[in-house]
C-alpha cells in the first residue's frame, strides 16, 4: 500500500470533507491600477500575466513598478500563502488560473485584474493543495458552470465563493502536494531545458545563416515561382482531405486542394506578417491572402530557404516598408528578396543541423516538446485521481 493510501485508511477512512471556497477564506478584488501618480508611494504590481504564467510566485517576479495610494498598499498587500486568482478572461480556459505566493514580496500589491483569495487561517501546504484543486477537473467543472458573458467571461463573486473542493486532512494534503509538485517541478526543469535549446538553437542557426559577399546571390524571383491561393477563411472544412494554409500558425482542412508541389507559406497581411512561415511537400489548398513560395532553382534546397526566409524576412520587410510596422507584404517585396546561395554541399549541412535543433525544440513527437507533453498529461492523470475523494457524510 502506498503511504497516500496509508494515510487515508488512517485519517479519513470515511471520506473526507467538502468545503465552499467562502468557508475557508476570503475573496478580494479591489486591486491596484497600472498606473503612476505623482505623490503617491512606488509599488511592485502583481498582474494577471504573472499568475498566468506561473504556479508559485516569489520575490524574484518581474519588477513592473506602478505607484498606488496608502489605502490601496494597506488593501492590497501580497502575502505568504495568499492564493490569486484570474477572475475573467476573453477564454473561458483562462478563468480560475491560481497561483501562490511562496515568500514576502516587499513593497508589492495585487492588480485589479486578478484577485486575492486569503485564508482565514494560515496554512501553506492548504494552500498549494487549494492551488491544484483550481487545474482539477472537479473545479474546472464548476468554473465552467457558472461562468457568464458574451466577449469576456467571468464569475459574480458569490459565484466564486460558492466553488466546492474536497478537504482531507493536513496530512493527506501534505503528501498530495509532495507528489504533485514532483510532476510540476520535472515540468519545469523540462522546459527550462527546452529555453536553453531554443537560445542555443536560435544562435546556431543565425550564426550558420550569415553570409557575406563569398558566396552567390540572387534575387528571390529569380529561384522562385511565386503566388497567392484563391480560397477564403470561410471554405474550411474540419477533417478535410487537404492541408489549407491562412494567414495564422494554424492549419485548417479543406476537401479540395490548389496546389501539388513544394512549397513555402507565409501571410501577406495581418498581424503575422513577416512571422508566420509553412513548409509543405504536396498538395494543399492556399488562401488568397496568403503567399506561396515555390523554388524552382535546381541549385537551391527548399527547405534550405525555408530555414533562411523564416530567419531574416521580418528584418527584410520593416526595413523595406514605409510604416513603422508592417501590415502586408506587397509583391515587388518578396520579388527583390535577396537570397544567398551557397554549395549545395553546404545547404544539405545547414539543412541536417537545423532539421536536429528544429525536431528538438519544436516536434511535438519527438524531442523536448513530446516529453514535456507526455509529462503535462501524466500530472493530469494523477492531479484528478489524487484530488477525487469519497465525501463524508456528515
Amino acid at each position: 500500500m502506498s503511504v497516500l493510501e496509508d494515510l487515508i485508511k488512517k485519517y479519513c477512512p470515511d471520506g473526507v470533507e467538502y468545503k465552499t471556497l467562502s468557508e475557508l477564506g476570503e475573496f478580494s478584488n479591489i486591486g491596484v491600477d497600472k498606473k503612476k501618480v505623482d505623490g503617491e508611494k512606488e509599488i511592485v504590481l502583481l498582474n494577471f500575466m504573472d499568475i498566468m504564467k506561473n504556479m508559485y510566485i516569489d520575490k524574484s517576479i518581474p519588477k513592473m513598478i506602478v505607484t498606488a495610494s496608502d489605502y490601496k498598499i494597506e488593501k492590497c498587500t501580497i502575502e505568504k500563502g495568499d492564493i490569486f486568482i484570474t477572475p475573467s478572461s476573453e477564454t473561458i480556459d483562462e478563468i480560475g488560473f491560481a497561483s501562490v505566493i511562496t515568500e514576502t514580496i516587499p513593497n508589492a500589491c495585487y492588480s485589479y485584474h486578478i484577485m486575492r483569495f486569503r485564508l482565514f487561517e494560515y496554512n501553506m501546504i492548504t494552500s498549494i493543495f487549494i492551488r491544484h484543486c483550481f487545474n482539477s477537473y472537479f473545479l474546472r467543472k464548476q468554473i465552467r458552470k457558472f461562468a457568464q458573458g458574451i466577449t469576456r467571461f467571468g464569475l459574480t463573486l458569490d459565484k466564486w465563493k460558492s466553488l466546492k473542493i474536497p478537504l482531507p486532512p493536513i496530512e493527506v494534503q501534505k503528501e498530495i502536494v509532495r507528489i504533485l509538485d514532483t510532476f510540476t517541478e520535472y515540468q519545469d526543469c523540462l522546459n527550462e531545458e527546452l529555453t536553453l535549446r531554443k537560445k542555443q538553437y536560435e544562435y546556431y542557426r543565425d550564426k550558420i545563416l550569415t553570409f557575406g559577399d563569398d558566396v552567390e546571390w540572387k534575387n528571390l524571383s529569380e529561384i522562385a515561382e511565386i503566388g497567392t491561393g484563391s480560397s477564403n477563411t470561410n471554405e474550411e472544412i474540419e477533417n478535410g482531405k487537404y492541408p489549407f494554409f491562412v494567414r495564422s500558425q494554424e492549419v485548417r482542412s479543406k476537401n479540395e486542394y490548389e496546389y501539388d508541389e513544394t512549397a513555402i507559406i507565409t501571410s501577406g497581411d495581418g498581424v503575422g506578417v513577416g512571422k508566420i512561415f509553412h513548409y509543405v511537400e504536396g498538395k494543399y489548398a492556399l488562401h488568397q491572402r496568403a503567399y506561396r513560395i515555390h523554388i524552382i532553382d535546381k541549385n537551391v534546397i527548399p527547405k534550405y530557404y525555408f530555414y533562411y526566409m523564416k530567419t531574416t524576412f521580418l528584418s527584410y520587410i520593416e526595413k523595406t516598408s514605409f510604416h513603422s510596422s508592417v501590415t502586408s507584404i506587397r509583391r515587388p517585396m518578396l520579388n527583390n528578396f535577396p537570397v544567398p546561395v551557397p554549395p549545395f554541399e553546404e545547404q544539405e549541412r545547414i539543412v541536417k543541423i537545423l532539421d536536429s535543433f528544429d525536431a528538438l525544440c519544436n516536434d511535438i513527437s519527438s524531442g523536448l516538446p513530446a516529453e514535456i507533453e507526455m509529462r503535462k498529461k501524466q500530472y493530469e492523470y494523477y492531479r484528478d485521481k489524487l484530488l477525487t475523494f469519497k465525501e463524508k457524510k456528515v
